[in-house]
């Protein structure tokens, strides 16, 4: 497995690629696929296979990978399953150590035996293959790219330190439609599928050692081997965290989830005691992932100590509120802080934690407020609490929270609540890296998580 899981740098690290079941319809994987190549700007060779054609694209097209003079680094593979273990024995003659297999058809319909065709085949060749069944990978640093859908319908995110590892193919891509959305860069995407030989175990443990990534999600439905799972996440996390959504809760839910990838979902509560067990963060929905992946770019704090500045005071105790509900605390001012936020308020105003500016305060006192909130020893992690609408915030509000966000002193998070307006302001701030939320309890469920894995952390 050793073997296997180095070769995986021919998949995501390629400098020759090999399309098998190019094509130039556009209803098929492999046109697509080939297209997406070219125009992402992979700078690669790019080797189009299919008995089919002679050209493609203006590339000339091989009838298979063995008729191809050149080193082929990576083969991706778009064809009919029964052609699959046929196609894999080429490419491990071909000395090819790199794969994806798009196709289905496997244990997911219980064709198990041809999926054992291909582990075997795989192994004795060294072939580090991701899927069957499978969306495939994106890694934007080196533009590859194997997701068969095409860029107007799909975007892709910029380059990264977020790693996504995702087992169906859906869910995967409306996750990283959305990390594009967002703003959120991605190192890797990785959708294994079936994982009939590298499983999410040992993608995990390849991502341990990636230096592209810092973080790591994980859509899980059921695993290979939970036992190996689990020593993954508890060896990984100890130093890149793990945020992890897991379906397939029970049930028809469960049944489901074999019906899908060809794995047993599994007793939820022992996924959840493994989940706790390694410390890993554990999401409820894909809203939730990405509320705690947006606060886990930021630095990891030193307490659980949380100082508030708004100005809408009722939002400012909202937070409050929320804070209590999930075990936090108001950081206490120091005398300080007291005096230097003193001087910002008007004469009916309260230095107090939450911290209310008034609702005519500008970007200045912003700034002021977050400033002694950051050199203050007794906030460890700054929630933000904006009314976009009144009228003396702007633009420049912007750029004072984007610079504190960057700081890197102590984590930060901003509360918008509102429309359209507000939500534009939200885009450009995450954007630029700014962990933004549409309520209180969103953010200080996300600051918990942040603040819980520190202490986690800190024990080691």
């Amino acid at each position: 497995m050793d073997k296997l899981l180095k070769n995986l740098k021919y998949v995501f690290e390629a400098k020759s690629i090999a399309i098998i079941g190019a094509s130039d319809n556009p209803e098929k994987l492999g046109c697509v696929i080939f297209k997406n190549l070219i125009e992402g700007g992979f700078g690669g060779k790019i080797y189009p296979i299919n008995p089919k054609y002679e050209n493609l694209l203006g590339l000339k097209c091989y009838p298979d990978v063995l008729a191809v003079k050149g080193n082929i680094d990576a083969a991706i593979i778009a064809t009919p399953a029964q052609t699959v273990p046929g196609i894999l024995g080429q490419c491990g003659e071909k000395k090819i150590k790199g794969a994806v297999v798009l196709s289905g058809g496997f244990a997911e319909v219980g064709n198990s035996a041809l999926e054992e065709q291909v582990k075997k085949i795989c192994i004795e060749h060294g072939v580090a293959l991701i899927g069957p069944n499978c969306l495939g990978v994106l890694n934007p640093h080196t533009r590859i790219d194997s997701i068969f859908m095409p860029f107007y319908k799909f975007q892709r995110p910029a380059p990264g330190n977020i790693a996504f590892i995702t087992q169906s193919g859906g869910v995967g891509s409306a996750i990283v439609d959305l990390a594009a959305s967002y703003g959120v860069g991605i190192s890797k995407f990785i959708s294994y599928g079936n994982g009939a030989v590298i499983s999410e175990a040992g993608l995990m443990d390849y991502l341990e050692a990636d230096a592209r990534t810092e973080i790591i999600i994980l859509y899980i439905e059921g695993a290979k081997d939970g036992r190996k799972l689990f020593e993954a996440m508890k060896r990984t996390n100890r130093k890149k965290p793990i945020i992890v959504l897991k379906a397939g809760r029970g049930g028809r839910a469960s049944d489901a989830a074999r019906s899908h990838t060809g794995n047993l979902a599994g007793d939820y509560l022992a996924y959840k005691a493994a989940f706790r067990q390694a410390k890993v963060v554990e999401a409820e929905s894909l809203e939730e992932l990405f509320d705690f992946v947006k606060i886990f770019r930021q630095t990891l704090p030193h307490g659980r100590e949380v100082g508030v500045i708004t100005n809408g005071g009722g939002i400012g105790v909202l937070t409050a509120d929320a804070l209590q509900q999930e075990g936090l605390e108001l950081g206490s001012m120091e005398p300080k802080t007291r005096k230097t936020v003193s001087a910002l308020l008007p004469a009916y105003g309260s230095a107090g934690n939450p911290l209310d500016l008034i609702a005519d305060a500008g970007v200045e006192k912003f700034s002021g407020a977050i400033e002694a909130f950051m050199q203050d020893a007794d906030m460890d992690a700054i929630i933000i609490d904006v009314l976009f609408q009144v009228p003396p915030i702007d633009e420049r509000l912007l750029k004072v929270l984007i610079k504190a966000s960057d700081d890197k002193r102590k984590p930060i998070a901003v509360v918008a609540m509102g429309g359209k307006y507000t939500e534009e302001q939200r885009r450009m701030l995450e954007g630029n890296g700014v962990p933004t939320y549409n309520n209180p309890l969103s953010a200080v469920k996300a600051v918990k998580k942040l603040a819980e894995y520190a202490e986690y952390r800190r024990l080691l």
